[in-house]
């Protein structure tokens, strides 16, 4: 991809912080990807997947774009798409913080809100899939794709290379997954300097598919979609955590008020495995894990409330 410029060139290069440590655990060290323009690591995937779709000849100038997403992905292509004049829709759910279908349509996306007010259950992502798959047929619309476009990994692998600049060694990186960008294109970046790294993928308990157990409804959002991201085989990661809803929510809390780092659910799941596993790998260890957006996304929801 061409260097960014404008303010996309304000998209990546985000701060690494080391939180404080247990004794006997090893160091946890975090992304914070809050840091982008609209606040989320997702606004690396969303140029990716449209500067390259345009690079390619596959997204016209001014041609519309489509794309299901429980809301990050649509804040951030609608900031994209907002630069590069592509009219944006987003199909999403009831399920997903209120903040965030808000700023879709701040940046102008136009949105249509499927119902799921019980939460991200099993037949959620695949409705919005069918759903903007249709769309995109009537408007004659580029879709994104976000689960099945790789471009959208290759948007990560900077953040890889970010963490491995400031880190002379990295002995594992835990991630929350819903489309797998983020853990493939992270774990891609650092694997040069880091070949032994544990790549642990993190899930929601209610939802394990990843661990072989059956899709439920939970609350974590960005990732526990109900099936296996079409991206993620099983020799691109190690081991798989799981986290339930209530400790992601707990965990998000304590992380803002005992570290001033405020987040949302899935940054808790992130931050719970991530000490697992520095304590567990003891106090020489290096975990590097990441904050998924900021807080501010999630204020009128349960997580603060």
């Amino acid at each position: 991809m061409t260097q960014p410029t404008g303010l996309f060139a304000a998209i990546g290069n985000t701060p690494l912080v080391k939180l404080s440590s247990e004794a006997g655990s090893g160091q946890v060290w975090v992304k914070l990807e809050g840091a982008n323009p609209t606040g989320s690591y997702k606004d690396r995937m969303a140029l990716a997947m449209i500067v390259e779709a345009e690079a390619a000849g596959k997204l016209q100038p001014g041609q519309a774009v489509v794309e299901y997403t429980g809301g990050s992905t649509g804040s951030s292509l609608a900031f994209v798409c907002a630069l590069t004049n592509h009219p944006l829709y987003i199909v999403t759910a009831d399920a997903f913080a209120v903040e965030k279908l808000r700023t879709m349509e701040a940046f102008g996306a136009e949105l249509e809100i499927l119902s799921s007010p019980e939460g991200v259950t099993p037949g959620l992502i695949p409705r919005m899939r069918k759903r903007a798959a249709e769309i995109a047929e009537a408007k004659g619309a580029y879709q994104t794709d976000q689960f099945n476009n790789t471009d959208m990994v290759a948007g990560y692998i900077q953040m890889g290379e970010e963490i491995a600049a400031a880190l002379p060694r990295v002995d594992g990186f835990c991630s929350y997954v819903g489309t797998a960008g983020c853990f493939l294109g992270v774990t891609r970046g650092l694997a040069a300097k880091n070949p032994d790294m544990l790549r642990v993928v993190v899930e929601p308990t209610e939802s394990a598919v990843i661990s072989g157990s059956p899709a439920g409804t939970h609350r974590i959002e960005g990732g526990g979609v109900g099936f296996v991201p079409e991206q993620l085989h099983s020799d691109t990661y190690d081991e798989v955590e799981t986290v339930s809803t209530s400790e992601a929510i707990w965990a998000a809390r304590a992380a803002a008020r005992t570290h001033g780092l405020f987040s949302g659910p899935s940054t808790g799941a992130n931050l719970i495995v991530a000490r697992r596993l520095a304590a567990r790998m003891g106090e020489k260890s290096v975990m590097v894990t990441v904050q998924v957006d900021t807080g501010l996304k999630y204020l009128s929801g349960s997580v603060y409330s």
